[in-house]
């Protein structure tokens, strides 16, 4: 599904956060550190909307969105059918909920989007461990 080259998600990972070990990273681990990433943020804009920063809020959205649309564009739905189709209906929906957040400035949109992206870095993460099993042969 993550077909495109590597180097698409991390030039959008250095945009949205300069990180030790970006550099190395295997396509799965990319992945990963984006929905750490994304999910970095909307913790952190759920406190600044909290603390009444509603500039700095916005921003931390907008980066967010930005991760998001990364892994939506990353999706093959030509290629891989169904599963993304879904996944990018679900970045999609998830996008637009981060923008109501924004307009609003409210923080169940940002809730909502965060516990999404755990479940879906939760299911990515043990992917890439039965992956990893399979090559190893354990």
């Amino acid at each position: 599904m993550f077909a495109r080259q590597q180097s698409s998600s991390l030039n959008a990972y250095r945009q949205n956060a300069a990180h030790g070990g970006v550099a190395a990273a295997d396509p799965h681990q990319l992945v990963t550190m984006l929905y750490d990433g994304a999910i970095e943020r909307i913790q952190r804009a759920r406190g600044a909307m909290a603390a009444g920063e509603r500039r700095t809020a916005a921003e931390l959205i907008s980066r967010s969105v930005d991760i998001v649309e990364e892994l939506r564009s990353a999706l093959r739905p030509q290629q891989d059918g169904a599963i993304a189709k879904n996944l990018g209906d679900l970045y999609e929906y998830c996008g637009r909920r981060l923008l109501m957040a924004s307009l609003g400035q409210k923080p169940e949109p940002l809730e909502e989007v965060a516990g999404l992206l755990r479940e879906l870095r939760t299911a990515w993460v043990s992917i890439q461990s039965s992956a990893r099993q399979l090559r190893t042969g354990s």
